[in-house]
């Protein structure tokens, strides 16, 4: 297995990790990542980023028989709100490297899991944007999209299916089924239930320079997760995109 790379930008410095997931020694960067107590003086310690990583996950080839993960994907604050109650977000305003990072995960996913009003809110959107040039909107017309609603009989979107059962049994059954990642976006009640039920694999944040204040968050209030970073990189658009899975 190649090493893998842990990306840091602006300044792109790169930190790599050896097949173990520690550190090189040839990957220190001289720019302090943490503070750590203890230093002379009761001054805190100021070394060289030496932090511990983990392998990036690679997705192996469909006949490898890959094992289907569940994924919650979304735009955040910097306060972490993912509810949109100011106008932060704009679905077509991205830079060449972030749109280039959403496709690349996006080839990865075999089934796109929403709840009833994002589901409605892509449908009354992306099939109207006949000249997009990022391919999110044939993306989004091509994918497997699963609908977790009561309401909802007809989709009225290609390649929708309604999920009218119980969810979490759904989403779990969905673990059976042949295939890679199953990513779920916006869908806030949705995607708190399935925190809570300790169904999600992966957690992936692209956080805005905003500041929102209220609205709903990424977790749900009670939650205290314990989290392991998989991937870090900033765009420059001013977001940063961060990967994390439950820690073991």
């Amino acid at each position: 297995m190649n090493p893998t790379l842990l990306r840091f930008r602006p300044d792109r410095a790169e930190l790599s990790c050896d097949e173990s997931g520690g550190v090189r020694k040839d990957a220190i960067d001289p720019v302090p990542e943490r503070v750590e107590a203890g230093g002379e003086g009761g001054r805190p310690n100021y070394g060289s980023r030496v932090a511990s990583c983990v392998p990036w996950t690679v997705t192996p080839p469909l006949d490898e028989e890959p094992t289907v993960r569940i994924i919650i994907t979304q735009n955040t604050t910097l306060d972490g709100r993912i509810e949109m109650l100011d106008d932060w977000f704009d679905p077509q305003a991205q830079d060449e490297e972030l749109s280039a990072e959403l496709m690349r995960q996006s080839a990865n996913e075999d089934v796109l899991l929403l709840g009833r009003q994002t589901f409605e809110d892509f449908r009354g959107y992306w099939p109207l944007q006949t000249d997009d040039t990022t391919g999110v909107a044939e993306h989004l017309n091509q994918v497997d999209k699963r609908v977790v609603s009561t309401k909802l009989a007809d989709p009225d979107w290609q390649n929708s299916t309604v999920i009218g059962e119980d969810p979490l049994k759904a989403v779990a059954a969905l673990r059976e089924e042949p295939g890679r990642d199953v990513i779920l976006t916006g869908s806030i009640t949705l995607a708190h239930s399935l925190i809570g039920a300790g169904l999600v694999d992966e957690y992936r944040m692209f956080t805005y320079p905003v500041w929102q204040g209220r609205g709903r968050g990424f977790f749900p209030e009670d939650a205290r997760p314990r989290l392991q970073l998989l991937n870090s990189k900033s765009f420059v658009c001013g977001v940063v995109y961060s990967a994390y899975r439950p820690q073991q």
